[in-house]
């Protein structure tokens, strides 16, 4: 199994390596600054540098290091929230438009390959919506294959997918989806973003954003970018406080990679109407080596559970149970995904700001076409284009026929908030294993404990820097996650995932209100 510094290493992470960038040095001053290195960050990158534009890419891991290095790489338009339920949240038309924009990223992104000469496996597949005898109802199925005509796809009822010997059921196929290898595709858009005089920096991280006449970010250094527009892609935005945190939740997805004998598994993706649901497809490693089936599923809110091997386990036995001639698991990993009340990005002007703030966020587990989108979208909206999608993933839309969405989730969000009354969930660190963490409470206080490998203990805040919840421990990861809004901290207390931007302060540094 693969894994590095005891935290999962996705299947991606494990087969390229993704050039690295210098850390920024000096004060820089561009036409558009752009924080992220994803997917969204480098698409948008990519298409302004082609419109002559000046634009500089912040990111504080390597490129791709964050949650574009840990998906399952599907490209669909074929989208999980269902179509019939699209057009009950956003009309006949909304899901038109939700339609036409994922097909035109799976297009782009088709375009950028040729044009750039990307070695990233792009494959045009079939994929195959199915509802599991005696699990689900069929009827659904119906539902979505007039929704889907509707809004304007490609798509045929069928008897079964072609999954192997598994009996999956009545399916639906939607012709024209398609996967990629992410990271090698990351690297083309990299590489000719550098090469159109993009500048692109690593290992910088952002503490101060601020729109205006001339935006600015400040970096954990002190230098400084300015810029006339400013665009946040780092899947959720950690410049803004709580507007859109409101509408959207973390949640974390896992996956394992199986090897199969070639040619055992229809080339093709694949999904059942479960929930939590399933979702698979091939990816090829290499002349002479097995393809792996990755599958994926499991998914939870972020730090509301600690059972991330059971998770791994039970893909595995789903797996193993329809497709015996599943061999060993080669890789297993776990991301994070956004889920907004009414399914769809939130991709423009962010709310309550500067007109020059843009934000990308809310991928809803189609963050490789969601990431396109906006690059697509931020590109007109700053070159002063009609974009016939931009009301549709406006972030300060309201969705009036979501608001009993948004209300669950926020029930959801606040109930963690109960844990300032609870005892830790051990009385000493001697209780916590080597390589393991727990909460613990010192009087008024509740504290994060981790016992390194070698013995040694390091003892931290466990309130969460964004809106003062307090984290949990994440075994599989080797993680803090933040049970309210999805915040991520390593061991040691450093930030790994928004929307808080600065880390876990040690004990003895304990202050009595939580600053991001």
């Amino acid at each position: 199994m693969e894994t590095e510094g005891g935290r999962t290493l996705s299947l991606w992470m494990g087969t390229t390596e993704v050039p690295g960038r210098p850390s920024l040095a000096d004060n820089l001053d561009t036409d558009v600054c752009i924080v992220g290195a994803g997917i969204a960050g480098l698409s948008t990158a990519y298409l302004l540098t082609r419109e002559g534009r000046r634009v500089v890419v912040l990111d504080d891991g390597p490129i791709g290091g964050g949650e574009t290095g840990r998906t399952t790489a599907h490209l669909a338009s074929a989208l999980d929230d269902r179509f019939y339920r699209l057009e009950e949240l956003h009309g006949e038309q909304g899901a038109r438009l939700a339609a036409q924009s994922h097909a035109a990223a799976i297009d782009r992104i088709e375009a950028i390959v040729a044009a750039e000469a990307i070695d990233c496996d792009f494959e045009r597949l079939d994929g195959y919506l199915f509802a599991p005898p005696g699990e689900s109802d069929p009827a659904e199925l119906d539902r979505e294959e007039e929704a889907a005509r509707r809004a304007g796809l490609q798509v045929e009822a069928v008897r079964r997918a072609p999954l192997g010997s598994f009996d999956t059921g009545p399916a639906l196929r939607f012709a024209r989806q398609a996967q990629f290898h992410p990271l090698r595709y990351l690297t083309g858009l990299a590489k000719a973003v550098l090469a159109s005089g993009g500048q692109i920096f690593t290992k910088v991280h952002v503490e101060e954003f601020e729109g205006g006449r001339r935006a600015r970010v400040k970096t954990a250094t002190g230098r400084e970018v300015t810029a006339t527009a400013l665009v946040v892609a780092t899947n959720v935005p950690v410049n803004d406080r709580l507007v859109i945190h409101a509408r959207q939740a973390a949640y974390r997805t896992y996956a394992i990679a199986v090897e199969v004998p070639t040619g055992s598994v229809t080339r093709a993706l694949f999904w059942d109407t479960l929930d939590p649901y399933h979702y698979l497809r091939l990816q090829g490693m290499g002349a002479g080596k097995p393809e792996v089936l990755i599958v994926g599923g499991e998914d939870h809110r972020t730090g509301q559970a600690d059972d991330t091997a059971e998770r791994w386990s039970r893909l595995e036995r789903w797996t193993r149970e329809r497709l015996p001639m599943a061999g060993p698991v080669t890789y297993r990993w776990s991301g994070q995904v956004m889920e907004p009340g009414d399914a769809l990005a939130f991709i423009g002007r962010n709310p309550m700001d500067k007109d020059n703030v843009f934000i990308a966020t809310g991928d809803s587990g189609h963050g490789m076409t969601h990431g396109t989108i906006a690059g697509m979208l931020i590109t007109d909206l700053l070159q002063g284009r009609e974009n016939p999608w931009a009301d549709l993933y406006d972030p300060g839309r309201k969705t009036l026929r979501a608001a009993k969405e948004y209300a669950s989730e926020l029930a959801q969000s606040n109930k963690p908030l109960a844990q300032w009354a609870t005892p830790g969930e051990v009385s000493s660190v001697d209780e916590i294993p080597p390589g393991q963490g727990a909460i613990l409470r010192h009087g008024l206080q509740k504290v994060a404990a981790y016992r390194e490998p070698g013995g040694g203990v390091i003892e931290l805040s466990a309130v969460c820097r964004h809106l003062g919840c307090i984290v949990e421990w994440n075994a599989g990861e080797k993680t803090w996650d933040c049970p309210c809004h999805g915040s991520r901290y390593a061991p040691d207390g450093r930030v790994l995932n928004g929307p808080a931007r600065t880390g876990l302060p040690a004990v003895k540094v304990l202050e009595t209100t939580a600053r991001s």
